[in-house]
């Protein structure tokens, strides 16, 4: 792998991301949840820079540290251009563009659904990829503006990619999403994966990273054939109380 990467918890149930880089040294964020822990993070890990900020979307939970930390560090804002409602942005970018990070160049995806300009960043050839809220483990982002066509069509992107790619994630949802895929599913093999995150978060430990293995084998969203299915799974999802 290329780049560096840290994971830290943000908010309620956000995660803040680091990458760094590691012929040149040179860090970005992945979304900004909050200033504070981003600072800790930074002193911690010995990094002591940040070069950009990368944003997926627009709402405020990715967003809300950009000032602060632009400020404080002299970071570039990239980002899809939904974000100039909420924030200002240095480098507008979208489908098929290319983020540099040093050495590591970062593909840009359009995955509207979420939002309709969200975007996410991918390191091929590293094997690692930044999805915002556009895939969780055993889950999806909920479809604030977008359709479930688009959503649907917009995992269908993401499946091209190869089975290792390491998919990193921005919330901490997967239990939750782990209940929801069992009522759907009887299958061992997703009870015994199930059991892996339970058995995380009681130990209190992330379920982010995943792959795009797992989740091509297991998460619902993934697996639904057509975009009619994956509608069905969202609506009961969002009223799901299990």
């Amino acid at each position: 792998m290329t780049l560096d990467v840290r994971l830290f918890p943000c908010l309620s149930d956000n995660y803040g991301i680091l990458i760094r880089d590691r012929a040149t040294g040179w860090v970005a964020a992945i979304d900004t949840p909050e200033v504070e822990p981003y600072r800790a993070e930074i002193a911690a890990s010995g990094w002591n820079r940040l070069d950009l900020i990368l944003n997926t979307h627009w709402h405020p939970d990715h967003t809300q540290g950009n000032a602060a930390l632009k400020a404080e560090f002299g970071a570039t804002v990239i980002a899809p251009q939904e974000v100039a409602r909420v924030a200002e942005i240095d480098r507008v970018v979208g489908d098929g563009d290319i983020v540099e990070l040093g050495e590591t160049r970062l593909a840009v995806t359009a995955t509207p659904g979420h939002t309709l300009g969200h975007i996410v960043y991918r390191d091929a050839a590293g094997g690692q990829a930044f999805v915002g809220d556009t895939l969780f483990p055993l889950g999806c982002g909920r479809l604030f503006e977008g359709t479930a066509e688009q959503m649907f069509d917009s995992l269908a992107r993401l499946k091209l990619w190869p089975d290792d790619t390491v998919l990193w994630c921005a919330h901490e949802y997967a239990e939750a999403n782990a209940r929801f895929a069992l009522s759907l599913d009887d299958d061992p093999a997703l009870a015994a994966h199930a059991e892996t995150i339970f058995s995380a978060r009681r130990e209190d430990r992330p379920t982010v990273p995943t792959t795009l293995a797992i989740e091509r084998r297991f998460n619902p969203f993934l697996t639904a054939p057509d975009a009619a299915e994956f509608a069905r799974h969202r609506a009961a999802k969002d009223g799901f109380k299990g």
